[in-house]
């Protein structure tokens, strides 16, 4: 089951390096925001200041993934990540106007990265390891989510953002280092025109329509984050601040139960199911969609002081489940999408959830307010049955053959 090659370490172990430097960061940046300004609306700025330049940027990204070295590109940036926040420190840029500027700029860099990650991965493992590999990757990222807030805050409270910004600079050089080890070779060509980097963007969002059982999954995965995502985002918050009042530390352990159930989910992929979680992914997403819908039913009118503890463990199989269906689903289009292509693909697909993702959360908030969780949970989840429903009675074994057909 560990036998996954040399690189494939090397890959995890950077990545495991360079995301708990980031976490803590993450838990630091926000806090440190609020007791500078107190402002809601400058954190919402920080959070804008993240999610704008990458949406903006991620198709040229594609297309820099896809035609040169991807291997240069991940443990380049991951240095010149590192040497931006020492000079940050160095400078004492740690106004809330600087740290806005060095957010959109690391933004704009980790959409370059991710760009390279992702077309490299399928590569450094076989495809019939894909799932597991995968798995395990996420594994060890659900881990750090547990610990990392934890650790956070303390360095946070110890050192304060500098000490925060310090190890997360000193983490993106420890990921580049085991990055600088990986064997990965391919034959790159560069870009020679604004026309050819043009054309070149455009062939990311055309290739998905291409083939039907490829467009299938996208459409369908799309959907299913507009309805589904203001849920976890918008709705669970609400639902445990609001309707059932938890305090934060109650509010904690919901998040944490559900970080424990996806680490359980990928742990069930990688010791057992391997590429066989392919085959229950529809079953996975009837699963999670019952109990996402089963919240609407979680008030202290219905269940009174038994809210809580049935939350934790609704939410604990949301997220069994959710790695159930999200493992396989990226392992299928990893499969499905060419290597010369890949990089665009992705970067295409996350710029077109990224671009829905708004729409959904920005309708859900006003609804919450004016007509209850349970009718808002029962209007984005009855129509995701029916979304499920036609796209297993149409497109099941088409999807299900994804990765066999293209390979």
């Amino acid at each position: 089951m560990l036998d996954l090659g040399r690189n494939f370490w090397l890959y995890a172990v950077g990545r495991w390096i360079s995301q708990a430097g980031w976490i803590i960061q993450d838990v630091a940046v926000p806090l440190y925001v609020l007791d500078k300004t107190g402002s809601g609306a400058m954190m919402s700025l920080f959070i804008m200041a993240e999610l704008v330049p990458r949406l903006l940027v991620n198709p040229i990204a594609g297309v820099i993934g896809d035609r040169y070295d991807r291997k240069k590109l991940m443990y380049g940036l991951d240095i010149a990540r590192g040497i931006l926040l020492f000079a940050v420190i160095a400078l004492n840029f740690l106004e809330i106007h600087q740290l806005l500027i060095v957010q959109i700029i690391m933004s704009i860099l980790g959409a370059f990265f991710s760009a390279g990650i992702v077309g490299m991965f399928p590569d450094l493992v076989k495809k019939n390891q894909l799932a597991r590999a995968k798995s395990i990757l996420n594994s060890g990222s659900q881990i750090l989510r547990i610990a990392g807030p934890i650790i956070g805050g303390l360095i946070y409270a110890l050192g304060g953002i500098k000490l925060a910004i310090l190890i997360n600079a000193i983490s993106f050089f420890g990921s580049g280092l085991f990055e600088i080890m990986i064997e990965y070779r391919r034959e790159t060509q560069g870009i020679s025109s604004l026309r050819e980097m043009w054309l070149e963007m455009i062939e990311g969002f055309r290739f998905m329509t291409r083939s039907r059982a490829l467009m299938a999954l996208v459409s369908f995965g799309i959907l299913l984050n507009t309805f589904l995502n203001p849920v976890f985002v918008v709705v669970l918050p609400y639902l445990a601040r609001i309707e059932l009042g938890l305090s934060s530390v109650q509010f904690g352990g919901v998040e944490t139960m559900g970080t424990l159930g996806t680490l359980a989910g990928n742990m069930l992929i990688a010791l057992k199911l391997g590429e066989r979680s392919e085959d229950v992914m529809f079953k996975a997403i009837f699963a999670q969609l019952i109990c996402l819908t089963s919240l609407a039913f979680l008030t202290r009118p219905i269940l009174g002081n038994l809210a809580y503890p049935a939350l934790l463990v609704i939410i604990c199989l949301i997220g069994v489940f959710n790695a159930l269906v999200n493992v396989p689903l990226f392992t299928k289009l990893q499969k499905a999408v060419p290597d010369s292509v890949r990089s665009r693909f992705f970067s295409a697909l996350e710029t077109m959830i990224m671009a829905t993702t708004p729409l959904g959360m920005a309708i859900v908030g006003p609804m919450l307010d004016r007509l209850g969780v349970t009718t808002v949970v029962l209007i984005l989840t009855i129509p995701s049955f029916a979304v499920i429903l036609y796209y297993y009675t149409n497109f099941r074994a088409e999807i299900l053959s994804i990765g066999e057909v293209f390979s």
